[in-house]
């Protein structure tokens, strides 16, 4: 069977023709994965008879495929001029294997890509599409490649074909011995790369004339291409008998089937070398003799062939590093490609335990495999095994040279009781006659399937009159008499059993052979129907096959998903989430994610496995349903959200789980319940981070008099580097460092608050903010505890200053007790409390959370307590918790602690903040004073939605993400040092570093104007970034030059589109967070 695909693969519209013996939906598969490009069109074309040939199998399929784009383009016959501007790939299945029952293209390899978008199973057939996407087709015009599938193929990464000038057809060959060349198939070639001849198991003494300047010959590698031109005159011989009988047209008009070689007809008559007279005597290999009618069709054939196809030049594409085996029926040569030997061993796609869930993976020994398996307990493999598809359990020992597949948990008791060791165990999906079963067949890895039993012929690497002896076993009860000895061999031998009368039978009715039958064995074994693997191979399910590997990934993927999460691995879970959506797994997926987070002892463990849900949940909605970023408030989530607020989070979870089910309709609705999904995984979040109040210590002190004022000033925050790594979960889950200044805007501290006693028992609220653009001045006046109940909304007016009431413990807001009687009894009145800042909304300089920390102080103060800097930094933590801004911990550190420090956290919780002064030369401050500027460019930052965005890529833990959280605080660490050496352009250097990693933290962060700005500036710093999250906002800049505001000022004000901006010096402030008690009322 051949299946087409048309996509935009390659860069160019590709048409893909699948050969197989049934259908199959794999390329289906891979086109929903993306592996097939955008839009890809898959057409199944069945061979029209058995023995067809490569060759009438590809006419065949080119003859569908010019249908199809015909029908396409509006025509109602068959044009070949639709192959001018088509690409197409026809892929050849080739037959039966005799390790792998879905066929040499789909045999697993032992690789993982830890960078595919979706995670899978890596078969033969992907490795051949990706050699033939990057390397083999890249650049090609328009015109048909053909590739067989029975082989592995290896292309140097570099290697590219010239395609300038190029007409006719192109082979692909690569290097190969000449003893590997006697049992294949090689080019001889001129120096120009134009094809004399193929040869086919030839002699050493023809081979050699093959041989190049490497020593090597080319090989015969499966692949070819045809011009569009040359396609077309092929297509043309479908209508002329007697080629017509290779296509389905010819049979369904009663012409008798031909067998035509690709190589050694189609190609071989384009060769030079090659006379009339010889092609024409010549026989492709494989077909048979002494059938004179086939011979004479096939002498026909070719004159066709010759006439139609003589004059097209063929010549040679050779790729020097590249590598082929063929996929033969030596078991040793299949276990050798799925173990670590030498090339295979050294490729980095190698896996030792690829997709496969190993108990005890140090009781794997070098140069073995294991792929798509669960192996439970103590399972041992030697050296040269290869386990696939197989679901164990230990106490087992494989020893070296196995091979075994297709096995389930129940054929592990069988396993134990023997010997295994270069032996090859596997387990079969067959219908029999409607009825499905397991079969299990049973060969030694030295064994030749084909050669007679009389002629040295083994079974489990013994000869047969051995096997005779040890068992009991008569050759009449593998062998009918009408078998002639010299046809009798492994292949058709009735060994295998696979019905009994009155018994299930199991894998130990055959094992049993490797040793001497034990009571009844033999008896049971005589009595059973046998089948040999000749007839077996006809009864073989691939479907169900196909349909239990894909239960076992998943299955293996979900042991995965438990491990990563509990173990707090960086591995991402993405590709295996899209995966599974993809083949209809996702309710599995599902529920191992809600059991992970219902029972999961650590609430960061929870919040990923919710992060998770969220992102199945958005894949379900294959990209429709709008954004992901949204509201997460609906009702009907909120019995969930409050079961998770209190605590309950198994509870939590079931109840999402419930609501969960009636949101999967429509793709708006998943999207929708995507969100709420995010806004539970922050509930779990805000939680963790709350583990940091055990950090907050607070110190009773005097009431100040009422009417006395406490007012506390601070400077604004400039970070140097290492932001983002102190946003949580980043910086409990992986640990943050961030270096800070704490700086002098223009020669003030531009935050500020003062609070002061009243005796009226209500809370007087004002707060200025913006000062470039104008001051925004908001007053309120609480008089009652539901005047507090919108502190959690951001947005709110006051409501920061309304969550610090409730953060310092000043009013309890689920108290019994009102908001006037709260305040007289603890205190005999109320509060004023005025906040300001003089710095822009989105300034990116820490304003809102080093405000918050100068309110917790002046509250602490004005209710009778105080507390620490660090009692302050992990307070406005908790305080950016209840008003569910989710901030992190930099902008209390840059702005509540004085001078130049180095912030740190631990990937642990609770969450702790330690900070380290820098120490630097003297005289450094004031010669960085002079270097630093801040310019502020008009735009407004949005750093909630950066936010947002963030933190699902790091639950997600985006390869990119999680080397980018290593690369923040590595360089975090080296901006410190530089400090502490007083080199500016190291600083610099680290400041632009800086500057690359927010953005890929966050595309999108660094506007157009920005942009245009700093290449603007760039001849002039050391280093520059935007300050805080980015976005917007200020702009802080290492000036090569000192003293350097007016030269900037200039270069900008000659520089288009920037907009409104200005330039402010800034000055690192050493005393940084003041307090002050004022006996006075203040203006």
């Amino acid at each position: 069977m051949r299946k087409v695909a048309e996509t935009g693969h390659l860069q160019k519209g590709f048409i893909y023709i699948h050969t197989h013996c049934g259908d199959s939906p794999e390329l289906e598969v891979r086109r929903d994965q993306g592996a097939l490009g955008r839009h890809p069109i898959l057409l199944t074309v069945e061979d029209p008879k058995v023995q067809v040939g490569s060759g009438g199998a590809t006419l065949n399929a080119l003859l569908v495929a010019a249908e199809h784009l015909s029908a396409r383009a509006g025509y109602t016959v068959v044009t070949s001029d639709v192959l001018q501007k088509a690409w197409i790939l026809i892929l050849h299945m080739g037959r039966d294997f005799l390790f792998d029952d879905c066929s040499r293209a789909f045999t697993c390899l032992p690789t993982e890509d830890p960078d595919a978008p979706v995670e899978a199973l890596t078969c033969n057939l992907d490795s051949l599409l990706a050699t033939l996407t990057h390397q083999v087709c890249k650049g090609s015009p328009p015109g048909v490649w053909v590739c067989s599938t029975d082989m592995l193929l290896s292309i140097p990464t570099e290697a590219e074909i010239n395609w300038h000038g190029f007409q006719g057809a192109k082979v692909i060959a690569v290097p190969g011995s000449v003893s590997y060349a006697q049992k294949h198939g090689v080019y001889l070639a001129n120096a120009q790369g134009v094809v004399q001849d193929i040869l086919y198991q030839s002699p050493e003494d023809q081979i050699q004339r093959c041989v190049g300047l490497d020593g090597k010959v080319p090989l015969v590698c499966g692949i070819v291409f045809f011009s569009a031109e040359t396609a077309e005159k092929l297509l043309a011989t479908h209508v002329v008998p007697p080629l017509d009988a290779c296509t389905y047209l010819g049979l369904d008009s009663g012409a008798p089937p031909i067998q035509l070689s690709l190589f050694f007809d189609v190609l071989l008559c384009m060769a030079q070398g090659v006379t009339e007279e010889a092609f024409m005597k010549g026989q492709s290999p494989g077909m048979g003799s002494g059938d004179t009618q086939k011979a004479a069709a096939t002498r026909n054939a070719r004159s066709v062939l010759w006439k139609a196809l003589r004059a097209v030049p063929l010549t040679m594409a050779y790729f020097p590093g590249g590598s082929y085996d063929y996929m033969s029926m030596s078991a040793s040569d299949h276990i050798l490609h799925l173990t670590a030997h030498k090339g295979m061993a050294g490729s980095p796609a190698f896996c030792k335990v690829a997709h496969s869930d190993v108990a005890e993976p140090q009781l794997l020994e070098d140069g073995c495999s294991v792929t798509n398996s669960l192996l439970e307990g103590a399972v041992s493999l030697g050296p040269g095994c290869a386990i696939q598809h197989c679901c164990l359990k230990g106490p087992l020992k494989v020893r070296s040279g196995c091979l075994l597949t297709g096995l389930d948990v129940d054929s592990s008791e069988a396993l134990r009781s023997r010997v295994l060791e270069d032996v090859v165990v596997q387990g079969h999906a067959t219908r029999l006659r409607g009825i499905r079963c397991k079969v299990f067949t049973l060969s030694g890895r030295h064994d030749d399937w084909q050669c007679p039993a009389e002629e040295n012929g083994t079974y489990l690497n013994v000869p047969w009159e051995e096997l005779f002896r040890r068992t009991g076993i008569r050759s009449q009860d593998l062998w009918s008499s009408d078998t002639h000895s010299s046809c009798r061999c492994l292949q058709n031998a009735r060994l295998f059993p696979v019905l009994h009368a009155s018994e299930p039978l199991a894998l130990g009715d055959i094992l049993w052979l490797l040793d001497f039958p034990g009571a009844g064995q033999l008896q049971r074994w005589r009595t059973s129907w046998r089948m040999s693997w000749e007839e077996l191979r006809t009864c073989l399910d691939q479907e169900t096959e196909l349909a239990s590997r894909k239960a076992l990934f998943f299955t293996q993927g979900q042991s995965k998903i438990r491990k990563v999460l509990m173990e707090h691995s960086n591995c991402s879970l993405l590709p295996l989430i899209r995966s599974a959506v993809i083949e209809g797994y996702q309710e599995a997926v599902l529920k191992t994610l809600d059991e992970i987070a219902s029972t999961a002892s650590d609430p960061g463990v929870a919040a990923r496995a919710l992060a998770c849900i969220a992102d199945v949940l958005a894949c379900m909605a294959k990209g429709e349903g709008g954004l992901r970023s949204g509201p997460a408030a609906n009702e009907a989530w909120a019995p969930a959200f409050q079961q998770l607020e209190n605590g309950s989070i198994p509870e939590g979870i079931k109840e999402l789980a419930k609501e969960r089910k009636k949101w999967l309709s429509r793709p708006v609705l998943l999207i929708r319940a995507a969100r709420h999904y995010e806004g539970a995984e922050q509930i779990l979040i805000r939680q963790a981070v709350m583990s940091s109040c055990q950090f907050i210590n607070v110190e009773p002190v005097e009431l100040p008099a009422v009417g006395h004022w406490v007012l506390v000033e601070c400077p604004a925050r400039v970070d140097l580097a290492g932001g983002w790594s102190d946003t949580p979960p980043i910086t409990y889950e992986h640990g943050g460092a961030v270096v800070d200044l704490a700086v002098l805007v223009d020669g003030r501290r531009p935050i500020g608050a003062q609070a002061r006693r009243i005796p009226e028992p209500e809370l007087r609220i004002v707060s200025a903010s913006g000062g470039l653009e104008g001051e925004v001045v908001t007053e309120l006046v609480c008089q009652h505890l539901e005047d507090l109940q919108d502190y959690c909304q951001p947005h709110a007016p006051g409501a920061l200053l309304k969550a610090a009431f409730i953060c310092t413990q000043v009013i309890a807001l689920r108290s019994q007790r009102t908001l006037r009687e709260q305040l007289e009894e603890r205190f005999g009145g109320g509060f004023e409390l005025r906040t300001w800042s003089r710095l822009p909304h989105g300034s990116g300089l820490g304003t809102s959370s080093i405000l918050a920390g100068a309110v917790i102080a002046v509250l602490y103060r004005v209710s009778g307590h105080s507390a620490n800097i660090e009692s302050l930094v992990h307070a406005v933590l908790h305080l950016e918790q209840l008003l569910t801004t989710g901030g992190g911990w930099q902008d209390q550190v840059g702005g509540l602690v004085p001078g130049l420090k180095i912030g740190r956290s631990k990937a642990q919780l609770p969450l702790k903040v330690e900070v380290e002064q820098i120490a630097v030369p003297e005289g450094f401050v004031h010669t960085l004073n002079a270097h630093l500027l801040l310019l502020y460019t008009g735009k407004t930052r949005l750093a909630r939605n950066l936010l947002q965005d963030v933190l699902r890529n790091w639950y997600a833990r985006l390869p990119t993400i999680v080397q980018n959280a290593n690369a923040l605080v590595s360089n975090a660490e080296e901006c410190a040092r530089a400090l502490q050496q007083g080199n500016l352009a190291v600083l610099g250097n680290c400041m632009s570093n800086y500057r690359l990693q927010k953005k890929v933290m966050a595309p999108g962060c660094e506007p157009l104007a920005v942009q245009c700005m700093m290449e603007a500036l760039e001849p002039h710093v050391y280093g520059q970034c935007l300050a805080g999250a980015g976005g917007g906002g200020f702009l802080c800049v290492l000036t090569k030059q000192p003293r350097m505001q007016e030269v900037l000022q200039r270069i900008l004000a000659e520089t288009e589109g920037l907009g409104n901006f200005s330039l402010h010096t800034v000055e690192v402030d050493a005393a940084g967070f003041q307090m002050q008690l004022l006996e006075e009322d203040l203006p």
